[in-house]
Parts: C-alpha cells; sequence; structure tokens
C-alpha cells in the first residue's frame, strides 16, 4: 500500500468546509456518547456499537453511511493509541480558540475516479467522484502529479492544512516492480550536507537557514500568514529536496546502507546543533528510503557507523584523520599510511557501505 497527497482547487473549499463541519459533528456525537457510556458500565464502545447508534444519520448530516463508519473507527482507534477516555472536541468556527483542521474519511466503495486528462506540456488533472447520502455526489479536480490512471484506489481521506488548502490523501495499491539499477551505496548523514554517498552525491536542505531572514521580518511585522506560508514553504522545499534524492537512489541501486546515526544525539542543550540537525531531515529520509525500498524490491540495511569518518576507506588506517569536536571543520584529509586524499563524509559513506557489504557476506539479520 502506497498514499498519494494530491491538492485539491480551491473552487472546493466551500463545500468540503460545510461538509467537514457535518464530519466533526458526527465525531463530537460520538466523542460524548461513548465518555458517557464509560462512565455508566465502565465500558468502552467499539466501532461495531458505534455504529448502531450512527445508522440513519447520514441522510441528514448529507455524508455516506460508510463515511459514519470510518470516522467510528478513526474515533476508537484513536482513543486506544492516546488512551484516553475522552478525546478533544472537533470545530471549524473561525472564532474558535482551538480550531480542528479539516478532515473528511472516504472508504472504497464512496470512490470513483472519472478521468485523468493533460493541462499543459506535463501536467495532469484528474477528476474523482464522492458518494454523499442519498445519491448526492461530490465531484473534485485533484492537481495530479502521479497519474492516478495507473493506480487502483482503495481509501481517500481529504484533509486541511493550516493555509485553509484541502489536499487528496489516497492510498493505492501497488505491486513490486523489478530494480533498474543493480549496484550498490552508502550514506553517511550530516549537518553540512545531510547526506552524502559514496559515488559522491550530496544531498543539502539548508531550508530554515536560507528562509531566516525572511520569516524574522514576517513574525516581527505579525504577519501569521506570511509566517504560516514561509514554514510552509520550508517545509515542503525539504520534502522535495528528500523525495528526490531518495528516488534517485533507489532507482540506480539494488543496496543501500545508512549509518545510524540518531537526532536525538545532536539535539541537546550542550551540542546548540538543535535546529541544524531538524533541518537535515534525518528522520524523514530514512523514512522515504524505508518505503521506497520495499516497494522497488531494494533492500536497505542500517548499520552502525563508529569510527567511520575516522577509518580510511583504502587502507583501514585510524593516525592521521581529523578526530573529536576539533576536527568537525576538517572537510578533507590525507591518509599518512597510503596517501589517498579523502572528501571527509565520502569517505565515511564508503566505510558504511562496506560495513554492509561485510555483515551481509558474514550472514548477520538486519537490524
Amino acid at each position: 500500500m502506497k498514499t498519494l497527497k494530491l491538492r485539491i482547487k480551491d473552487k472546493h473549499v466551500n463545500q468540503l468546509n460545510k461538509i467537514a463541519g457535518s464530519v466533526n459533528y458526527a465525531w463530537n456525537y460520538v466523542n460524548a456518547l461513548s465518555f458517557e457510556h464509560l462512565k455508566r458500565t465502565g465500558k468502552f464502545f467499539s466501532a461495531y456499537d458505534l455504529n448502531e447508534y450512527t445508522k440513519g444519520s447520514g441522510e441528514l448530516l448529507g455524508l455516506h453511511s460508510q463515511t459514519l463508519q470510518a470516522i467510528n473507527e478513526t474515533h476508537t482507534k484513536s482513543r486506544k493509541q492516546f488512551k484516553k477516555a475522552k478525546l478533544n472536541w472537533r470545530t471549524n468556527r473561525p472564532d474558535a480558540k482551538r480550531k480542528s483542521l479539516g478532515w473528511i474519511p472516504f472508504k472504497k466503495s464512496a470512490i470513483k475516479h472519472l478521468h485523468t486528462r493533460q493541462t499543459g506540456n506535463k501536467a495532469l488533472k484528474s477528476t474523482i467522484q464522492l458518494s454523499l447520502s442519498k445519491g448526492q455526489k461530490l465531484i473534485i479536480d485533484v492537481f495530479d502529479s502521479y497519474n492516478l490512471s495507473l493506480y487502483q484506489i482503495n481509501t481517500l481521506e481529504i484533509v486541511q492544512d493550516s493555509r485553509n488548502r484541502w489536499y487528496a490523501c489516497i492510498t493505492v495499491k501497488d505491486f513490486p516492480r523489478q530494480v533498474s539499477g543493480m549496484g550498490s551505496v552508502g550514506i553517511d548523514l550530516g549537518l553540512k550536507e545531510s547526506a552524502t554517498t559514496s559515488n559522491g552525491d550530496k544531498l543539502t536542505t539548508k531550508q530554515t537557514q536560507k528562509w531566516a531572514e525572511r520569516l524574522a521580518i514576517a513574525q516581527r511585522a505579525k504577519n501569521k500568514q506570511r509566517v504560516k506560508a514561509i514554514h510552509a514553504k520550508i517545509k515542503n522545499s525539504r520534502l522535495d529536496a528528500i523525495h528526490k534524492f531518495t528516488t534517485k537512489l533507489v532507482k540506480d541501486n539494488a543496496l543501500i546502507v545508512v549509518g545510524d546515526v540518531k537526532s536525538r544525539s545532536f539535539t541537546s542543550k550542550k551540542t546548540n546543533l538543535a535546529k541544524s540537525t531538524y533541518d537535515a531531515g534525518w528522520f524523514e529520509l530514512k523514512r522515504q528510503l524505508e518505503y521506497k525500498c520495499k516497494y522497488a524490491g531494494c533492500q536497505l540495511e542500517i548499520v552502525n557507523e563508529r569510527y567511520t569518518t575516522q577509518t580510511c576507506s583504502c587502507c583501514g588506517d585510524m593516525s592521521s584523520s581529523p578526530k573529536g569536536r576539533a576536527g568537525l571543520g576538517i572537510r578533507g584529509w590525507r591518509c599518512a599510511e597510503c596517501g589517498t586524499w579523502h572528501d571527509r563524509d565520502i569517505n565515511a559513506a564508503k566505510n558504511i557501505l562496506a560495513v554492509g557489504l561485510d555483515r551481509l557476506a558474514e550472514g548477520i539479520p538486519s537490524l
């Protein structure tokens, strides 16, 4: 299963806001009902029990019966996940202190892909029909960067962001494909460059630093809309760069080896590297590699990267390499044993790949 996130055209905003209000009403009803039942009996309602109480209300709320079932299932699942007797109320009133972002779930039987057409040299637009109550239909147009006609749609959730933009999050069934490349690559994660491969490719995601001045100006001016727009630009630019980087890696390699560096090791007050660490996006890079490798049939290994920066990838000598915090500024060094000149990050990536290959050769199961 794979989730595609597609932007919905703004012409549907008013209609989606109205439907989201009905979803919030149904959510608040089952939230209150479940809590009252718990107080009286000491037992929780299951999703099946809630379905009995919401049956037939779709006609009044303008919602499909399976949308109501999806609301009940999500409420039950969230209550167990967060271990709460009662969840937060949902509201989309503009004057509310805590406004909930819009959410409208649909199951497979209520979704129909009508058509996909080309609107420019490369751009695609898809039209999706969603069933509401009593034969009512909601037809939405989405900017399609995936070509939905190639996929089998399973479920769909319409969600809203803080800038009142709506997106269709569509889960689709995918079938594994063969990996085009048969190479192997090691990846060293860092702060100056977010990721460096053993082939010499580098990923830079310094978006926060790039937009810092404009963000500060908007914050001093108390321009909330501009602040939200800049934060969204930072997030989207970072995600775009990571997506392009990871997609290329998965297409060109059958084995990808990554170091096990963790963000929390660099986010303490002592290191003073929290902003740079969050901007590097290590967790997101690993997350994307994990699901893309699974989808493409590529093998992903996460290995211990201890001493990979200090070891010469040619001869294994460690005597002349940069060490400690004082050596972080040294980006290149020459091995005293074999005389090879190393780029610090590329050398570490080569050592990480060697560790991964050794582990595979010895038959040690992946972590």
